[in-house]
This record gives structure tokens, C-alpha cells and sequence, in this order.
């Protein structure tokens, strides 16, 4: 009663609330001066008369974004359940279960569904139950157990099955299988699909056999998730592309290599298309067990039968095959990928030209830098520099400089040390005027910090003699 007495306003309408302050465990912040203000806040921005769309208007547009008063939006929300003249609607009820799921208010959530349960909203029927119950308490479910509170996602749901018209939806069924694989408690969740099936008559879709799976292979049960999978079947219920992601890897796993690949062409045969998990599973799975150049073989196998993503990336089989000395053969994989529509990333692009740098391959490298450009791909400056030295390097600056030119048209930013490269190149070629030209472009870039390192490199063209046979020495950076 002294608490009530503190918390008094003189003169507030009836309708503003005068509770005690509620405690909540996470929050000792709130004084009663505060809560004070808060019924101030109240009586300034109030506009009686109250109903559930004047409450939910106020939660929404004055409270819910209030620094300090929005903690009570819950306490304001309980406090209209107590009124004789007042019933909350589905709409307030909704509202309120996302924002206590929003904030991880998980207390407040619980005491949420009781006065849903013992308040049915006013828009049931007689004999009825309001539509909206089942999404409202799928909001909660999903909460708790995205927090692992199972115990609470379990109560919310025999809750919910109590007032629903009906049967449980599976997608709010399936939230509940997730979260006991997720936490590891695959008994739990075979007892509740038991239930979901044989007591609660949902009938299972693709996601609820996808979790089962996962749940077996995950337990190293891989006999059963194939069982599982069979039992799809037999139940009308056909296989995505998850499925099969989970059995694969479950497979390579377990070290069926060859039941792997068998299973993605299955995946071909039944009109499945393919993923950029399920290719990264396949090269993973492959190259993990040595098999790189099988790897390549099976990627240019499904790219010919087109069922390859377009956005497949792949860097990771690039850099292995490069590693082991197969450079052609990376080089072979991703001209046919690219050809088909899967174009490389930059970074796979870069562990290309890397690779080809290594053996030599300086036309093949050339070739290959043009041919991203085109794509609108720009190597990073240091890369694109070795490249100009390689090709200067064969006594064909001018076909570096062109590359430079086509690539300062796609968005690349030379550096002090792409010039000088080009004009080494051209004082080795005895190419004077050219040479003299990409310095004038130097000192306008403001690349040459002193006279004296303009007057070095206009002695050297002053100085050289054309020749055709000369090659530039190598400048390190």
C-alpha cells in the first residue's frame, strides 16, 4: 500500500495506470521517480478513450521507441487486462508476443501466453478458437527455442494445442523438431515426431524429414538417416536439394566416397538442381581425400550437363589443383565453367594467375587477365604489376601498356610502380617515345616526387637505342 501511495499522481484520469512498479530480474534501474514520469509521459501523450487499437497505436507509435519509458510497455499491456471494460484483440496480442520475442523477454513472454489462455480473444466464435492463437504462439515457440529454452517452447506449444481449432501446424511442429537436434537431444525429437505423427496427426513435409536426417548424421546414425529418406518417399514427400546436401556430406563422413558421387547424380536424375553447398560439399569431400584431379573431372561432368549453379565459385579446387603443379588442368576448369555461365571470383582469378605466373605462362596469363576485364574484373595493383613486368620482361611492352590502357577503363588505379615498369620496358625496347610520354603521364599523376627522379628516367630514354631484342631487366618492387 506505501508503494501505491509513492507511485500516485494527484489529479491522474482513472484510466492511467497506478500499479506498483514491476520488478523485473534483469532491470534494477527503475525508481519511482522514474515511474513517475513515465504516468507524466502518460497524460501528455494519451488520447482517450481506451481500446485495443488507441492501446496499440500508443505501444507503437509513442512508447516502443522511447529511450527510457519503452521497458514499460508490457506493465501498461497487463495493466489494461485488469479493466472490467477492456479485452485485448489478437492484434495487441500479436504485437505484444513479437516485441517480449524481439527483446529476449522471455519472463514477460511466458506470463504473455497464460493471459492469452485464460483471455481468448474476443473475435472466436462460441465454439471457435481466434486464427490468430496459432501464429501468436509459433512467434513465442520460435523464441524460446532459439534460446534453447526447451522446457518453455515445449509448455507453449500443449498450451497452444489446448486452445487451437484442429491441428498443430507442422511448420510450428518442425521449430520444435529443429531445436531438440540443435541441442542435441535426437531422442527428444524422435519421441515428439512420434507424437506430431501418431497422436497430433500433422502430417511431416520436407523440412521435418530434412531435421530428422540431419539429426541422425549428426549423430553419426547414418543407417537411419538413410531410412528416413526412404520413408519420404513411400509418403509422397519429395527430396530437395537439402536432403540431399545432408546425405552427401553425412556420406563422405563416413567415408562413402563413391555413394557420394552416386547420390549427386541422383540428385541430376530426379530434376534436383545443385547448389553452391552441394558443390562445395563434393569438392571438400574430394579433395579431402586426395582425389583433386576426380574432383575437376566431376565439375566439368555436371557443368556439360548443366546443372552447376551459376554462381559456384571455385577458388577452392583452383588453389588445390595449382598447389599439386596441375595449373592446365585449373586452367581447363575454369574456362569450361566460365564458358557455361559460372563465372570465377576475383580471388580465384588472382590464385589462376598466380599459378600460370609460376609455370611461365606469360601469353596464357595475358590472355586471361583480358579475358576479365571483359567480365569487369580488375586486379589488385600489385598483381597487375608482375603481370606488366612478365610481358615486358618478352620485349613486348607495347602489348603491356595497351593491357594497362584496356584495364584504366575498367576502374584500375595504377601505381608509381605500373609506370615505371612500362618505361623500364620501352628503355630496354630502345621505345624513346613512348617512354617519354608514360613519364610526362607520371609527373601529371604526381607519381615523380622530384626533378631529379625526372631527369633520371628521361636520361635512360634519352640515352637508349631501339632493338627488338632487348629485354628489360627485372625492377623489384
Amino acid at each position: 500500500m506505501a508503494m501505491k501511495k509513492l507511485l500516485k499522481v494527484k489529479g491522474s484520469p482513472p484510466w492511467i495506470p497506478n500499479l506498483p512498479l514491476p520488478s523485473p530480474p534483469q532491470d534494477t534501474s527503475v525508481s519511482p521517480t522514474h515511474y513517475a514520469r513515465f504516468l507524466d509521459f502518460l497524460k501528455a501523450h494519451w488520447a482517450p478513450p481506451l481500446s485495443p487499437d488507441t492501446l496499440l497505436h500508443f505501444l507503437k507509435s509513442k512508447l516502443h521507441h522511447h529511450p527510457s519509458f519503452s521497458r514499460f510497455d508490457f506493465h501498461l499491456f497487463t495493466w489494461a487486462t485488469t479493466l472490467d471494460s477492456f479485452r485485448h484483440t489478437h492484434s495487441t496480442f500479436h504485437w505484444m508476443a513479437h516485441t517480449l520475442a524481439a527483446t529476449h523477454r522471455h519472463p514477460e513472454l511466458r506470463t504473455l501466453l497464460t493471459l492469452i489462455a485464460a483471455n481468448p480473444c474476443p473475435c472466436s466464435p462460441s465454439i471457435f478458437s481466434c486464427p490468430q492463437t496459432q501464429p501468436i504462439f509459433r512467434t513465442a515457440i520460435h523464441a524460446f527455442a532459439r534460446s534453447s529454452k526447451l522446457h518453455d517452447a515445449v509448455s507453449a506449444f500443449h498450451t497452444m494445442r489446448k486452445l487451437i481449432d484442429g491441428k498443430p501446424n507442422v511448420a510450428v511442429c518442425n521449430i520444435l523438431l529443429h531445436a531438440f537436434v540443435k541441442n542435441a537431444k535426437l531422442d527428444c525429437a524422435l519421441h515428439f515426431y512420434r507424437d506430431m505423427v501418431d497422436k497430433y496427426r500433422v502430417k511431416p513435409d520436407v523440412f521435418t524429414f530434412n531435421i530428422l536426417i540431419s539429426g541422425y548424421c549428426r549423430n553419426s546414425q547414418f543407417a537411419s538417416a538413410l531410412e528416413i529418406f526412404n520413408e519420404m518417399g513411400k509418403l509422397g514427400c519429395y527430396p530437395n536439394v537439402v536432403t540431399f546436401n545432408t546425405l552427401i556430406r553425412g556420406m563422405f563422413r563416413e567415408g562413402n566416397v563413391d555413394d557420394a558421387i552416386g547420390m549427386a547424380r541422383e540428385m541430376v536424375e530426379l530434376g534436383c538442381g545443385f547448389s553452391n553447398v552441394t558443390c562445395e560439399i563434393l569438392v571438400q569431400g574430394l579433395c579431402k581425400e586426395g582425389r583433386v584431379l576426380q574432383a575437376c573431372v566431376l565439375l566439368l561432368e555436371f557443368s556439360e550437363k548443366r546443372v552447376l549453379p551459376g554462381g559456384f565459385d571455385c577458388f577452392a579446387l583452383v588453389e588445390v589443383l595449382c598447389g599439386e603443379g596441375n595449373v592446365m588442368r585449373a586452367l581447363e576448369l575454369v574456362y569450361v565453367l566460365w564458358n557455361a555461365g559460372s563465372v570465377p571470383s576475383l580471388v580465384a582469378c588472382i590464385a589462376m594467375v598466380d599459378g600460370l605466373r609460376g609455370l611461365g605462362k606469360t601469353e596464357e596469363v595475358r590472355r586471361f587477365v583480358e579475358r576479365m576485364l571483359e567480365e569487369g574484373m580488375v586486379l589488385d595493383v600489385v598483381t597487375f604489376n608482375f603481370v606488366l613486368r612478365d610481358i615486358c620482361d618478352m620485349g613486348r611492352t607495347d602489348e603491356a601498356n595497351r593491357l594497362r590502357l584496356f584495364a584504366l577503363s575498367k576502374g584500375f588505379e595504377p601505381d608509381c610502380m605500373t609506370y615505371r615498369i612500362l618505361v623500364m620496358g620501352y628503355m630496354g625496347e630502345g621505345g624513346r617515345e613512348e617512354g617519354e610520354l608514360l613519364v610526362n603521364e607520371m609527373l601529371d599523376r604526381g607519381f615523380l616526387p622530384d626533378l631529379a627522379s625526372y631527369n633520371e628516367l628521361m636520361s635512360g630514354l634519352t640515352n637508349c637505342r631501339r632493338s627488338t631484342n632487348r629485354k628489360v631487366k627485372s625492377f623489384d618492387r
